[in-house]
């Protein structure tokens, strides 16, 4: 989802559309070698879960790459697990088990899902109090594998998973923080992450930061400028914790005693409006860190129009080392959040994607309406500037993840019913799509299934070793060898 379901926890319809249930193996070809350099990775957060499966976007950097290769050469299989759910997040600990953040079809509650990993089925399930439709989406795994989320009562949650005395598995809420002192009634939390010395940072739709210490129970604010707002999640690394409004792009650091301030701000280009296929108007991403140390830049995608930029600043003074335009074949437009590792970046549009519905305060896009025609591009980066290495059309319907082991970038792609065609309706065909980064060329495909049932909705799939799970509107998908 941008990153995004959070204005990316869109709305999910009531009414489902009969799917095909039917997979097809697509074309296989042996997968592509890597065309790095891709390492290293960002530096593991030492209160966050593994590598790559701790956060929505893979590690608290926001990377969305892992050090995990996925499903191998030769034949696969996919299952669906039926949730009734829109199920943007799917994180696994230590322990291998998927925890899933959810939103109910019906009702549109958070609910907490227990996977289990050789099937994906839920084997436990938690509900969640339920607020704005704008929280309860990006969280995080601890280091004790826990779901650090923030319900609907604006408390922050830690919620553990167990065997009970059945020998069964059951999910309980093993601490709770009220952050509504710090946050007024009408905002909500967009994004968390901890940082280096355990604090958890927030940012709230209405654009407070925020530091929340829950072994103490002590919680420190900023408020950003006057009607910037954050619609997407945040991103921590040692040097600071860096957020995206719908104005500009932050570096935020906190002092001994929890309280933030901002190091830098970076102001982009917004554009005139909203672009069809975006859930706000302004940046559609998470901010990702990355570099030929694991942090050395940040970067971001504008709402330029027509064409959107892809931005990069250097993390510790927020200078700006290159601008370049990205999604030329396609859409110019994206709400997803940059991949990038090493000294690559790769960028998905979501221009013209169908969302069911946009968040009330969405407004009206510029123009009214678009098709989905799909794009990605790479862009490589170095100290003295970025070059755009290759740009190619792939209606990417979720948000890409790389992997440092494999070498591949692996996505869901939306099949039009009529080849060739830039239109969507509810009897496209999705596809989970492997892609090799040096070309952009696509080296294997197998067909998921057709209809809402699952359609990816620009969400995020992470990848264990030899599985992907990924979300759709109705729950989660498993793929994987047979």
């Amino acid at each position: 989802m941008r990153s995004s379901v959070s204005s990316r926890a869109v709305l999910v319809r009531a009414v489902l559309v009969r799917a095909a249930a039917v997979a097809l193996l697509g074309a296989a070809a042996s997968p592509a070698s890597a065309a790095g350099p891709f390492e290293p990775l960002p530096p593991a957060n030492p209160h966050a879960g593994p590598l790559g499966t701790a956060t929505m976007h893979g590690d608290t950097a926001s990377s969305d790459a892992t050090p995990h290769a996925g499903p191998s050469a030769g034949p696969l299989t996919s299952r669906r697990a039926a949730l009734a759910s829109a199920c943007p997040t799917v994180l696994v600990g230590a322990d291998g088990y998927p925890v899933a953040l959810c939103t109910e079809i019906f009702g549109r509650a958070p609910t907490v899902h227990l996977l289990d990993p050789a099937s994906g089925d839920s084997v436990a399930e938690l509900g969640l109090a339920k607020g704005s439709l704008l929280g309860g989406v990006y969280a995080y795994l601890d280091d004790a594998d826990r779901l650090v989320v923030v319900d609907g009562t604006r408390d922050l949650l830690r919620v553990g998973h167990r065997r009970n005395s059945s020998g069964g598995w059951e999910l309980y809420v093993a601490s709770r923080l009220p952050l509504d002192s710090a946050i007024s009634e009408n905002d909500s939390v967009i994004g968390l992450s901890p940082d280096w010395q355990g604090r958890v940072w927030f940012a709230t739709g209405a654009g407070v930061v925020g530091t929340a210490d829950d072994t103490a129970g002590v919680v420190k604010t900023v408020a950003l400028p006057a009607g910037e707002k954050v619609a997407n999640s945040i991103s921590t690394v040692p040097e600071g914790t860096a957020v995206t409004t719908t104005h500009a792009t932050y570096l935020l650091r906190a002092d001994a005693a929890g309280r933030p301030s901002v190091v830098w701000r970076q102001a982009y280009d917004r554009g005139p409006g909203r672009k069809p296929g975006q859930l706000s108007w302004g940046s559609g991403s998470t901010p990702t860190f990355f570099g030929p140390n694991g942090t050395d830049y940040v970067t971001v995608v504008d709402n330029a129009a027509p064409t959107v930029n892809l931005l990069v600043y250097a993390t510790g003074t927020g200078r700006q080392v290159c601008k370049v335009p990205v999604l030329k074949a396609g859409g110019s437009g994206s709400e997803n959040s940059p991949v990038a590792s090493g000294s690559a970046v790769f960028v998905a549009s979501t221009y013209g994607y169908p969302y069911p519905a946009l968040p009330e305060d969405a407004g009206t896009s510029v123009p009214s309406s678009a098709d989905f025609p799909g794009g990605l591009s790479r862009v490589n980066v170095t100290a003295s500037g970025c070059t755009l290495a290759w740009d190619v059309v792939v209606r990417s319907a979720a948000v890409p993840r790389l992997s440092t082991a494999d070498g591949l970038l692996r996505t869901i792609v939306r099949k039009p019913v009529v080849a060739g065609s830039t239109a969507t309706s509810v009897l496209d065909t999705y596809a989970y799509t492997e892609i090799d980064p040096a070309t952009g060329a696509t080296v294997r495909a197998r067909n998921l299934g057709t209809g809402f049932l699952f359609d990816s909705l620009q969400m995020v799939g992470t990848i264990t070793p030899g599985v992907v799970y990924q979300g759709t509107t109705t729950g989660v998908v498993r793929i994987a060898n047979t």
